[in-house]
């Protein structure tokens, strides 16, 4: 089922556009300005579908992986591209934490479970 804003992005073959009307009928509300769209609505159906996996795998990369039938680099690379066209939050800043780095490593399979615990204590 596609949403009225998936049919306006159909329309402007992804041109950027703002929308300058909005009409609640059953209030008989008409509002002028300029609006835009959210972030989230510019990307394709398939990103979108992407992020909500992603967000109901509460971020789990493994889940990711198995639900797509796809490898971790390539959910890493489509979040890196998804996460392009956002610009929403300045995510550059990473800070190091050690605890975060060995599960990030264990989550990728570069080490075991007694290596990380091993690692941690």
């Amino acid at each position: 089922m596609e949403h009225g804003w998936q049919k306006l992005l159909a329309l402007t073959g992804g041109k950027k556009f703002s929308i300058t009307r909005v009409h609640i009928p059953e209030d008989d509300i008409t509002i002028e300005g300029d609006f835009q769209l959210p972030p989230f609505a510019g990307l394709s159906m398939e990103d979108q579908l992407f992020i909500a996996a992603f967000i109901k795998t509460h971020g789990s990369i493994k889940q990711m992986e198995s639900i797509f039938n796809i490898s971790y680099p390539t959910v890493k690379n489509r979040l890196n591209q998804i996460a392009r066209q956002l610009d929403i939050v300045d995510v550059s800043i990473r800070v190091s934490n050690p605890i975060t780095d060995i599960l990030d490593r264990l989550e990728q399979g570069d080490i075991s479970v007694a290596q990380a615990i091993e690692e941690i204590s």
